[in-house]
């Protein structure tokens, strides 16, 4: 191959081109499905309605040219200002492809979500931690009660309303 025609591409050239891949990809198959796409610090992350997640997951999933088998970790943020106050976010990987991909979705706080857990097992423990220190409830999950509290706390102690000295203070 002629070195003058070939083009080179530094890593982290290659992983924004593949990044871009997977939000054309999600595009392509769901039309008006993203929200908003975030570029920051080398990282994208996609949002999508809540009522769309597992299909998108299972997607991003199964897509041979994107592959993101694996459930890193999935969290939340509380946002008290907003009508859904929760962000669930998915952090995905592609092992076979190197890649990292942020998926968000929006929950509000008398809303469900539907669990992840038929997409990657890993959600299991994940998403009762979101339970436990949320409150957020993810229908369909297969024992969603808490995890690292007391089964009998008052409260979810990672919103931004929960008193700093608890309940039981």
């Amino acid at each position: 191959m002629d070195a003058t025609n070939s083009q080179q591409y530094t890593a982290t050239e290659l992983s924004a081109e593949l990044e871009e891949l997977a939000v054309r990809k999600v595009a392509a198959q769901f039309p008006a499905v993203i929200q908003e796409v975030i570029h920051f610090r080398g990282e994208t992350t996609i949002r999508i309605p809540k009522e769309r997640n597992i299909e998108v997951l299972t997607f991003l999933r199964d897509d041979p040219d994107l592959r993101y088998n694996m459930l890193t970790d999935l969290t939340a943020t509380d946002w008290p200002e907003r009508e859904q106050r929760f962000d669930v976010i998915y952090e995905l990987n592609s092992l076979v492809y190197n890649q990292h991909l942020r998926v968000k979705a929006a929950v509000g706080e008398d809303e469900k979500i539907a669990s992840a857990v038929g997409v990657w097992a890993a959600a299991n423990w994940e998403e009762r931690e979101c339970y436990d220190m949320f409150g957020i409830i993810f229908d369909g999950h297969p024992e969603l009660k808490r995890i690292l509290l007391p089964l009998d706390w008052e409260g979810f102690p990672l919103r931004k309303d929960y008193p700093l000295e608890g309940y039981h203070g």
